[in-house]
């Protein structure tokens, strides 16, 4: 029940960030008028980078306050506040009120995901059982991020006529309500079944492995691994929603379908990189094939025009980076003892800085007429380099094992 309730509120956030993407563009078009697209760009960058800055600047101060003051408080904190938040943007649908609804969520849901996964951390266990349960937080996350655009491109396509899609078409308020309320329920769930402490391990303390002495040269490379992946995956969302709108002409159906895609195959990854057949100590071999694999799916995406070979080249993007993100998530929490609240705030806030600016790139360098599709070649060129530069990154993380106590 603990480690459910944990899911459920990583999950929840994360739908949160989803019901946004495929209809906010035609938010900002109902108050800027159908012939601004480039304000929509502009706009629709901003917001995306202002949720992730609020992550950023937070997430490692909720760390530090779940080190003092306990993970289930700071978890039902983030949760009411979430759920609050959300309904800032469609109770009045001006700017001013988008801007705050991002900013606001983005603080309150900073304290959701690193939490989460230091109580897991806490836990100790073996290699196998921190890994996999590490990996579920990140497929809940992925989980939400499924579920908020399947939510809000279904009712942003419901026929006027019926009262939900006449609500929707005024605020487009519904699927932030459902997200809110389920908020709600997740905060309660935490406090009923989250203890004051810790989640007490399945596997015998004895097949504890001990702390993992990585140094900080290694911790700060794979918090840059996250940082350029993040900017990656972030100016993709962006620009995807935006070139699927504005140049291929998509309905928020088929905008919703393409980030369908991209969270079930993060998803299938990720259950398969942690599953039994692949040792956690064996993930730090995918770094690299991952890295140069994304980056050249990011060059493809401007010259797919088909939305069959555009879905394709999401699948090995969402691959790419699922893998990612949960085997750095494990190789930081090796580290930390009684800080690995505060160091997996401060992974997660690299890594929102990332989406901060790839969120920027993705809206601003959209319209650029100079090189079509720069954020998409840009943020290729990133990953490449990224991947040349941890090119000894394996063996250093076998290094700091084989030397640990």
């Amino acid at each position: 029940a603990p480690l459910a309730a944990l899911l459920l509120s990583v999950s929840t956030v994360s739908a949160g960030y989803g019901i946004v993407l495929p209809i906010l563009p035609l938010m900002l078009l109902a108050i800027h008028g159908p012939n601004a697209a480039t304000e929509v760009a502009r706009h629709t960058g901003l917001l995306t980078a202002v949720h992730a800055m609020a992550l950023f600047l937070f997430a490692p101060v909720w760390g530090w306050l779940s080190d003092r003051r306990g993970r289930r408080v700071i978890l039902v904190i983030g949760l009411v506040g979430f759920s609050v938040s959300l309904l800032l943007g469609s109770i009045n649908p001006t700017m001013s009120a988008f801007y705050a609804e991002r900013f606001f969520t983005g603080l309150f849901a900073s304290a959701i995901t690193p939490v989460a996964s230091a109580v897991i951390a806490d836990q100790g266990g073996s290699d196998a059982w921190r890994a996999r349960r590490l990996a579920w937080v990140s497929m809940a996350s992925i989980s939400g991020f499924l579920i908020g655009p399947m939510l809000s491109g279904f009712l942003a396509t419901l026929p006027t006529g019926s009262l939900a899609g006449a609500v929707m078409r005024r605020s487009y308020a519904l699927p932030f309500l459902a997200v809110s309320i389920l908020a709600l329920a997740a905060a309660l769930t935490v406090h009923i079944w989250v203890p004051r402490g810790t989640i007490a391990s399945p596997s015998d303390k004895s097949q504890s492995h001990p702390t993992c002495e990585i140094n900080m040269r290694t911790i700060w490379t794979l918090r840059a691994v996250g940082f350029v992946v993040a900017i990656g995956i972030s100016a993709f969302e962006v620009g995807l929603a935006l070139r699927g709108n504005q140049d291929l002409g998509m309905n928020p159906r088929q905008v919703a379908l393409m980030f369908t895609v991209c969270s079930l195959v993060m998803f299938i990854v990720q259950a398969a990189v942690f599953s039994p057949m692949i040792t956690p100590a064996s993930t730090r071999w995918f770094i690299v094939p991952s890295l140069i694999t994304m980056a050249a799916a990011l060059a493809l995406v401007t010259r797919m025009t088909a939305f069959t070979a555009l879905l394709a080249v999401v699948a090995v993007v969402a691959a790419s980076a699922g893998i990612l993100f949960p085997i750095l998530t494990y190789w930081v929490s090796l580290e930390g003892g009684k800080s690995r609240g505060a160091e997996l705030g401060k992974q997660s806030a690299v890594s929102n800085l990332g989406q901060v600016l790839g969120s920027l790139a993705g809206g601003s360098l959209f319209a650029s007429t100079i090189i079509a599709g720069a954020p998409f070649l840009l943020t290729s060129s990133f990953l490449a380099a990224a991947a040349v530069a941890c090119w000894q990154l394996p063996r250093r993380l076998d290094h700091a094992r084989a030397t640990s106590p």
